[in-house]
């Protein structure tokens, strides 16, 4: 089973930028939907981008212009670029790997704190 570990995560000012990174233990960037998530303190967590095998992107409303989902399908890894950083982004960040149109594989997080 695959294995993904985030990392990147830390505490910054709101305005300022963060990229996370997801690496993935076995090949399965550009061939699975990959995903990142965020569980803020007391909320369920939601899903904040998508990325699928052939680069189309999907979006939370909240971060629509200021993050965006890359992958790399050479080295196997997915980033999570997050400018404008506001302190409601403050979460655990997930990255997840879908498999049979199930969300099959998830990392332990990275903690994101954004300070006003």
């Amino acid at each position: 089973q695959v294995q993904l570990v985030e990392s990147g995560g830390g505490l910054v000012q709101a305005g300022e930028s963060l990229r996370l990174s997801c690496t993935a233990s076995i090949r399965i960037v550009g061939l699975n939907n990959m995903g990142w998530f965020r569980r803020a303190p007391g909320k369920q967590r939601e899903s904040v981008a998508i990325i699928t095998p052939g680069g189309s992107t999907v979006y939370a409303d909240s971060v629509k212009g200021r993050f965006t989902i890359s992958g790399d399908n050479a080295k196997n890894m997915v980033y999570l670029q997050m400018n404008s950083l506001k302190p409601e982004d403050t979460a655990v960040y997930y990255c997840a790997a879908m498999d049979s149109s199930v969300w099959s594989a998830w990392g332990r997080g990275t903690q994101v704190t954004v300070s006003s």
